[in-house]
């Protein structure tokens, strides 16, 4: 999760321990949790009304809030779903301090964005027990989220694209820098749009994928040809290109619909070539030189292709046989052959 400068000051000084935010207007009750807390190990903010909540927690982004209900001005369901509606704060756990017991009250608690409630008169050692088990699961959240991140930044690196669609309403929730250039460029859509021909062949498919795990087939979706992607170089010729999107898995569901996430990756002369650069640890000059020879062309052919000289050709072509650590064009081509099959079986060589 993103954190702020005193986020990271406030860690800092309490050894990286967990952030509480305990939001009282009695003094008593902030006393009570704020040396149990502190003598627990926690590094504790306090705040005596909702206006002050709201500034701490966007500022410090507490890892929880310890939050009294009834306060005057704003009160506490009115901070809980305000911290819920900012996507800086949504996912900090909320536990509510309430001298409330009303069925109604402890529900409009837990819609609010409450994860837990604990009765008044306080007691720290329930409080604690409560945090902890909420510590734990945003903990693993933050660990999942992270993951995923890492996980989406190396399918683009790689060139493949990811999104996450939500059924039913059809709505992009997700999307990877990469995803988000070919969508536009291909579709001409951004998000929250899922392109209309993308949704129709996940509303297809997804029915058969969730009852029988069974994946459908690709969806190719074809770039106009003013738009056609070009190999780099004075006279090369232009590539057809494509967009394959192959429906990956089902992320996650509830009473109101199910996620959906989708890969999908450019099919052309230029990402088989920057598929190579990156995979293989090659300049991108010296990708190019190894893309044409696997099309079988010479030396002097390369030089005039991307506009140099055959010689030139020849020293990038040197270079990529000792990173591939081969003594031949032929098996150059091969290491490279056996590499865009891997990355890119749809591409014909």
């Amino acid at each position: 999760m993103e954190t702020t400068p005193l986020a990271r000051t406030l860690r800092e000084q309490g050894a990286n321990s967990d952030l509480v935010l305990i939001v009282d207007d009695v003094p008593d009750n902030l006393a009570v949790l704020h040396d149990a807390l502190d003598e627990s190990g926690y590094t504790v903010l306090i705040a005596t009304n909702g206006e002050q909540a709201l500034q701490r927690a966007a500022q410090a982004r507490p890892d929880i809030v310890l939050l009294d209900a009834m306060m005057p001005g704003i009160d506490g369901f009115e901070v809980a779903r305000r911290l819920k509606a900012d996507a800086a704060t949504a996912h900090i756990p909320i536990v509510f301090m309430t001298g409330l017991t009303e069925t109604e009250h402890l529900v409009a608690a837990l819609e609010a964005g409450g994860v837990d409630y604990v009765t008044k008169p306080i007691k720290p050692k329930e409080v604690l027990a409560r945090m902890n088990v909420h510590l734990q699961g945003a903990r693993r959240a933050r660990q999942d989220a992270r993951q995923a991140g890492q996980a989406r930044n190396a399918l683009d690196a790689f060139g493949y694209a990811s999104i996450t669609v939500r059924l039913p309403e059809g709505k992009l929730i997700w999307q990877t820098a990469l995803a988000r250039e070919l969508l536009q460029r291909y579709c001409d859509t951004r998000a929250p749009e899922t392109p209309p021909v993308v949704l129709e062949w996940l509303r297809r498919h997804a029915p058969e994928a969730r009852q029988q795990g069974i994946e459908p087939p690709a969806l190719s979706i074809m770039q106009g040809a003013a738009a056609q992607s070009q190999v780099p170089g004075a006279g090369a010729a232009p590539s057809a290109s494509s967009l394959s999107l192959r429906l990956h898995r089902q992320t996650g569901q509830d009473d109101d619909g199910d996620e959906w996430m989708i890969v999908m990756r450019e099919i052309s002369d230029t990402a088989v070539i920057e598929a190579m650069s990156l995979s293989l640890k090659l300049t991108a000059r010296e990708a190019e030189v190894l893309y044409w020879v696997v099309k079988g062309k010479t030396n002097k052919d390369i030089g005039e292709i991307l506009g140099s000289s055959p010689a030139t050709a020849k020293k990038h072509l040197e270079r990529v046989y000792v990173k591939l650590g081969v003594e031949t064009r032929t098996a150059a081509a091969g290491v490279a052959i056996k590499r865009i099959r891997e990355l890119q079986p749809q591409f014909e060589i």
